[in-house]
């Protein structure tokens, strides 16, 4: 009896329930960019041509992000891309 019984051992369920708790904190702090309806996609991509942050390019039928230099045929892709954009840079809504 002297190895410990491997079914009493607690530690690996621990160690995976801390590990699932950090990711959904991980989780929950990221911003969610699969919820972009076409409406909201649509409004966004208008405030943003406002901004100058993209520049429609009417000969190609393409919109071009700006900050990014990419450019987009969908204004559902460019709302996503740009929100998760605006994620990895820190970049708040406020300064579209």
């Amino acid at each position: 009896m002297t190895d410990p019984d491997r079914f009493d051992e607690t530690t690996a369920d621990y160690e995976r329930f801390e590990t699932e708790l950090l990711a959904q904190d991980r989780d929950a702090a990221q911003v969610s960019t699969a919820d972009i309806d076409e409406t909201t996609a649509r409004r966004l991509v208008g405030d943003l041509v406002e901004a100058g942050v993209v520049i429609p390019i009417p000969d190609q039928r393409v919109l071009v992000h700006e900050p990014s230099d990419e450019a987009f045929d969908s204004i559902t892709q460019l709302a996503v891309f740009h929100r998760g954009w605006q994620a990895a840079t820190g970049v708040d809504a406020e300064d579209d």
